[in-house]
């Protein structure tokens, strides 16, 4: 175990480190989940019980979709109901517990998970097809964001403030109260980070929370739970409930939730604001992350090595599965020709196949429909005229049973085109041209969304420009580990701006935590 504990942490950055300890343990523990902890009952979590009740549904590893991750249980609205109530039945004594216990159960979560950080790795490799790398350092953060927030939660004396007096005889303070209930629903690509990145910041608030992950990640979904309950959470204040878009609908439109945090589409995560946080009575709290169409602008003065490595990692990194994803890159018009060249090479030499391999640089698509997109969106590059270089789909022994293919990079396109415009959620990087800098940064303004943007360039003036005018709410210059990837907690923030957030206050940073509670001034007499 000290041998363990002693290996180098895994983040998004730093990637020169010597892995190859970490790298002989974690195969050891893949093949572990890999052979006892697959195809297995998994259950609901509902007021401190589990529950089998709903429809049961394999879950098939993207893999091998001959593999199943396990059974799980879709949570009819019968169960949604049983889960809040349980939730609203545990909210005020969970709330009275006070914010120093919640933070003291908080961190034993953060070191129950760390103690089995390689076997939650393991099932989120699995279950996403995530490299080793990038399941690692997703468990990293999930880690980090727990002590991250409950620092937050110590530094700012559970956010309660005293006030200046119009009275001598007068006490006046300012506290942050939770809200009550909250639904945390999460997406399949970062199953352990982002799910307990928006469910910590709502339990430390005093909020008790249904959670529902996605129906692609419940295996990583009930480990989770598993940490918190075992770190002594009460009863009915952590409830987990499985499903599809059926179970999310009902849990979103219950007239129990008090607020939801959600990480997802657009479409979805604006219908959600629309319909449960401006429908009601009065208006209730959405903390929606709903993706990005993240540009990278790579200037005449850029250090070519150090902008092709960035880009390459941010735009085919988890397959291009990202939020952050970089999925449009701008060149200036005078290295356009050996950038791509670059470019194309490292493509070309990075590994496609089983993510348990150490040498797996990008493993599957999700799933069959993610695959449908890739194709129909190189089949559309190609009827307006754009050259799509790789983009092949893999076949032949382990790519006949998952949806595995080649990265695919697209110049060419004209530049109205759709495909600069719309989140796509797969390595599919269109390239555009530009002559002045200025120009480009507001064509790359110029899409609903406003997560992340990166740079490359030697010439302040030129980073100075970008860092003004570039409308998005994460900023990265001259990083070779992701021109648009790699936030960290306490390090980057992560706040969404335009269609890409629902508020002005974004995760990983002081200002996320607060949005879980509301403001309430007391004045008292003495």
């Amino acid at each position: 175990m000290n041998d363990v504990a002693a290996l180098p942490r895994v983040t998004y950055s730093n990637i020169a480190e010597d892995f190859s300890g970490v790298h002989a343990h974690f195969g050891k523990v893949i093949a572990d989940v890999r052979g006892r902890q697959l195809d297995l009952e998994r259950p609901n979590h509902v007021g401190g019980r589990d529950s089998t009740e709903g429809a049961a549904y394999d879950a098939p590893c993207p893999i091998d979709r001959r593999l199943s991750l396990g059974t799980f249980f879709a949570a009819a609205p019968r169960q949604v109901d049983s889960a809040v109530a349980a939730a609203r039945a545990a909210q005020r004594g969970w709330r009275d517990l006070g914010w120093p216990r919640r933070v003291a159960l908080a961190r034993a979560a953060a070191d129950l998970l760390e103690a089995r950080k390689f076997e939650a790795a393991a099932a989120c490799l699995l279950e996403v097809g995530k490299s080793r790398m990038e399941a690692l350092g997703e468990v990293e953060e999930a880690i980090d964001l727990i002590r991250f927030y409950a620092g937050e939660m110590e530094a700012n004396d559970g956010f309660r403030r005293d006030l200046a007096r119009a009275n001598p005889r007068e006490e006046t303070f300012d506290v942050l109260r939770p809200y009550g209930v909250f639904a945390v629903i999460a997406p399949f690509n970062f199953p352990v980070a982002l799910s307990l990145g928006m469910s910590i910041c709502a339990l430390l608030a005093g909020n008790t929370v249904v959670f529902k992950p996605s129906p692609m990640a419940g295996l990583t979904g009930r480990l989770l739970t598993d940490c918190l309950v075992e770190a002594g959470l009460p009863a009915g204040v952590f409830n987990l409930i499985c499903g599809g878009a059926e179970t999310g609908a009902a849990l979103a439109a219950h007239s129990g939730i008090d607020g939801i945090a959600f990480t997802g589409s657009h479409a979805v995560g604006m219908r959600m604001l629309r319909e449960f946080g401006c429908g009601g009575r009065h208006a209730r709290p959405v903390l929606a992350e709903m993706g990005g169409k993240n540009p990278t602008y790579v200037a005449a003065s850029a250090d070519l090595d150090t902008a092709v490595s960035g880009v390459l990692r941010s735009a085919f990194g988890l397959q291009g599965q990202k939020c952050s994803a970089g999925s449009v890159v701008f060149l200036h018009e005078t290295l356009a020709d050996p950038f791509l060249d670059r470019l194309a090479a490292a493509a070309d030499a990075l590994v496609v196949g089983d993510p348990c391999e150490r040498e797996s640089f990008m493993g599957p698509l999700i799933s069959e429909a993610a695959l449908e997109r890739f194709e129909t969106s190189r089949m559309q590059a190609k009827s307006a005229g754009g050259t799509v270089h790789g983009g092949e789909r893999l076949t032949g022994g382990l790519y006949d049973h998952g949806a595995y293919v080649r990265p695919a990079i697209v110049t060419g396109l004209p530049d109205d085109h759709a495909l600069h415009r719309d989140e796509l959620f797969m390595p599919f990087l269109t390239v555009r041209t530009f002559s002045d800098l200025g120009n480009a940064i507001a064509r790359g303004n110029a899409v609903p969304y406003g997560l992340t943007a990166g740079v490359y360039t030697g010439e302040p003036a030129e980073l100075e420009e970008f860092l003004e005018t570039a409308e998005a709410g994460v900023l990265y210059a001259n990083r070779a580990s992701g021109a648009t990837t790699g936030a960290w907690p306490g390090i980057q923030t992560f706040c969404g701006w335009k269609g890409s957030g629902t508020g002005s206050k974004g995760g990983l940073g002081t200002w996320y935590l607060p949005q879980f509670m509301r403001e309430q001034s007391h004045t008292i007499m003495r």
